[in-house]
């Protein structure tokens, strides 16, 4: 259980931060940069539960926990330790990721085949979804350059692989199965 009594530690004024096993960082290190990104993800989840109901906002409401997962993943170096530590590090597993490909596979079952590429927008949700979208694809190209450096859990970069994915479809989904769908024009403005 997490208890956190103060917000503020002062331990970061000097552009430091501690990762899940208390070694400290510049803020700016790449694993920093990547699990913050997964962060600034979950706040723009939370932005587009807004909009959602039912099963969609369920659905959102399990990746914004996955998305804490991934981030305590991600803030855990040294994967080869893990059966030293004090307490078992969270790691994201397969099963995260074989959960989004089922229900990519059940919204995308519904949906007619794309003939066009399609433009951000449409309703509210799937403008938002789209938003999640490039967010996540930035957070996984983050983790990729990240694993270039040390190691990090495989299942994180497939999970955001997969995301960004679930994302597409659910934006599809939001613009009335995809029949609100904006289609680009290639061209359309050139004159």
């Amino acid at each position: 259980m997490v208890v956190l009594n103060k917000i503020y530690t002062k331990t970061g004024d000097a552009g430091e931060t501690a990762l899940g096993n208390g070694a400290r960082v510049a803020k700016h290190a790449m694993r920093v940069t990547a699990y913050g990104t997964v962060d600034e993800l979950n706040s723009f989840v939370g932005v587009a539960r807004l909009d959602a109901a039912g099963d969609v906002d369920a659905a959102l409401m399990r990746i914004q926990n996955d998305l804490f997962d991934l981030g305590a993943d991600l803030c855990r170096p040294d994967m080869e330790k893990d059966a030293e530590a004090e307490y078992p590090p969270l790691r994201m597993v397969p099963a995260q990721v074989d959960r989004l490909e089922s229900e990519i596979d059940a919204m995308n079952g519904d949906l007619e085949p794309l003939r066009s590429f399609i433009l951000p927008g449409g309703s509210r949700l799937s403008a938002h979804l789209h938003v999640c979208r490039t967010v996540a694809r930035r957070a996984e190209r983050l983790a990729v350059e990240l694993a270039t450096m040390e190691a990090i859990n495989p299942a994180s970069v497939k999970y955001l692989n997969r995301l960004s994915d679930w994302f597409f479809v659910a934006a599809r989904v939001a613009n009335d199965g995809g029949k609100s769908d904006v289609l680009w024009v290639p061209g359309a403005n050139r004159g």
